[in-house]
């Protein structure tokens, strides 16, 4: 994908912490035109300044934007996003609910000023439905889910996924429903409101749990910790290595021949009892002890040449740091090194869509707040010098 995708588009970007910015980041970086709109004070990352844990996640959200400050609660600076939101293309936010409409600025509201402009919200359930004003975070919705009830294994309780995949599932999903919409306006010449819930979006990655449940006559299943989530599929497993640990799973019968030559143990082949996926799974004890025999007696990355020469889908288990340096993403331009000045050097992510399409795109830090001020003000709306100095002195800007 070239890198001017989305050139021409302007987006007017209101998100907070990670749903919304995931979507405008993956804008941003396609060629839009990303205008970060915050408070006086900052959006909440920002606010938790430059020292905390939260400084990486803003940088690596806010690639490539600009920042204005507007306080949206003073009418000066309503009738100055009502203006921005003339020049506009698009709209994200991630607020409350009602936070957009209590201030006079609901989604049906600016379409009526813009009828090209596709607002898009994002939100963990929903604007409507019974559930529309329950507070959500990540972990709340891994929680109304049914992620969490999932995760871990039945003798702890409920674990969330160590990553915020609601967060940026539902970024993913804005991100997709704004650009089927903008495609859908070149036709229509209209624009749309987009209502899209973090929970809706990370249904689907239930899918093999929802199938455990009805393959088993609509019986809940305990949750299963490394292993197949239906209980269906053996060798399916994270093993120990001499090192650290590995990740194996036979999908086809050919997988299981292999991984039985790898190991030494055609003699497995034999056995009618573990000639099937369904003979394996009954006896998957058995199988992940036979499996594991083998991989603890060996460094993990023998283990992966062994496998990935066989065939087998394998891979080692890698933290953070690993996957930080590792050179594959950044050879593919996935990681790119830069020079924060704060954190010093760190790996920047770039978006998965550009390098699908093979246009990496060099990164830009984040702005300072309000570091946009006089290039939006001034060049997208034409506000004099003398104008910006006095809604600066008012506390609008």
């Amino acid at each position: 994908m070239p890198e001017s995708s989305l050139s021409g588009i302007t987006v007017l970007d209101l998100g907070q912490i990670y749903n919304g910015p995931y979507a405008t980041f993956l804008m941003a970086m396609a060629g839009a035109r990303v205008i970060k709109v915050e408070s006086l004070r900052g959006e909440t990352l920002r606010g938790r300044g430059e020292k905390s844990s939260a400084a990486y996640p803003f940088t690596m959200l806010n690639q490539n934007k600009e920042s204005i400050t507007l306080n949206l609660k003073s009418e000066r600076g309503k009738a100055l996003f009502r203006d921005l939101v003339r020049k506009a293309d698009v709209l994200v936010e991630n607020y409350l609910p009602d936070t957009m409409a209590n201030l006079g600025l609901s989604a049906r509201a600016l379409v009526e000023i813009n009828p090209r402009l596709i607002y898009a919200a994002g939100s963990g359930y929903g604007r409507s439905g019974p559930h529309r004003d329950f507070l959500a975070m990540d972990i709340t919705v891994q929680a109304m889910s049914g992620v969490m009830s999932t995760t871990g294994t039945e003798d702890m309780p409920p674990m969330k996924a160590g990553s915020a995949i609601c967060d940026f599932f539902g970024g993913v999903h804005i991100y997709g429903a704004v650009v089927t919409k903008l495609f859908e306006r070149e036709r229509t010449g209209r624009g749309a409101i987009l209502d899209v819930a973090m929970q809706d979006a990370v249904l689907p990655t239930l899918a093999t749990v929802f199938g455990g449940y009805y393959f088993h006559d609509r019986q809940l299943q305990a949750r299963t910790g490394n292993r197949h989530p239906a209980l269906t599929m053996a060798p399916y497993n994270v093993y120990p290595a001499l090192d650290g640990h590995v990740s194996i799973i036979c999908v086809r019968e050919g997988h299981w021949r292999a991984l039985a030559r790898a190991m030494g143990r055609e003699d497995l082949l034999q056995r009618e009892d573990l000639g099937s996926m369904a003979g394996r799974s009954a006896n998957m004890p058995e199988v992940d002890e036979i499996v594991s025999d083998w991989t603890r007696r060996k460094p993990k990355a023998d283990l992966l040449e062994i496998m990935q020469r066989e065939g087998i889908p394998s891979a080692v288990v890698r933290n953070v740091e690993e996957v930080l340096g590792d050179a594959h993403l950044h050879e593919r331009g996935m990681l790119r090194n830069v020079v924060h000045p704060v954190l010093g050097e760190i790996a920047l992510l770039d978006s998965p869509i550009n390098i699908a399409g093979g246009g990496a795109v060099e990164p830009r830090l984040p702005p300072e707040l309000g570091q946009h001020n006089r290039d939006v003000y001034g060049g997208l709306l034409g506000l004099s010098g003398a104008e910006l100095a006095s809604l600066a002195q008012d506390g609008v800007i």
